[in-house]
């Protein structure tokens, strides 16, 4: 039987989910705007290098955290991977198919680490 919390959850859950479709959409309005009124010059490979070693940083970082995280929480990433997956009838963009995967994977790896926690030296 559902409790309170669960409600309470669901609800927030809900609230962020739309927070993310309104979201997505006033980033990529404002991403034409800035690309309609200036030009960015391309990255440089240093400056590339740099963004990969703070991607697998922050994957690291989350996958630490989702180890520590609850089973209900590590449910809603699996819920948020499968709202960004493409729907029946959209197109299936690639990237997004990857970072659905990835958040998958991230979950599912989160749940391996968070067994060994209590045996650690």
């Amino acid at each position: 039987m559902p409790t309170e919390k669960d409600s309470e959850h669901r609800e927030l859950r809900q609230l962020a989910l739309a927070r993310w479709d309104n979201d997505g959409a006033a980033t990529s309005a404002s991403e034409g705007m800035i690309a309609r009124t200036s030009k960015v010059p391309p990255l440089s490979n240093a400056e590339v290098v740099q963004l990969q070693v703070r991607v697998i940083a922050l994957e690291n970082l989350v996958l630490a955290l989702l180890a520590e995280s609850s089973e209900p929480q590590r449910e809603l990433v699996r819920d948020m991977a499968t709202y960004i997956s493409p729907r029946p009838g959209f197109t299936r963009h690639p990237l997004t198919i990857q970072a659905a995967a990835q958040m998958l994977h991230l979950a599912e790896r989160a749940r391996h680490f968070s067994g060994l926690k209590g045996r650690r030296a």
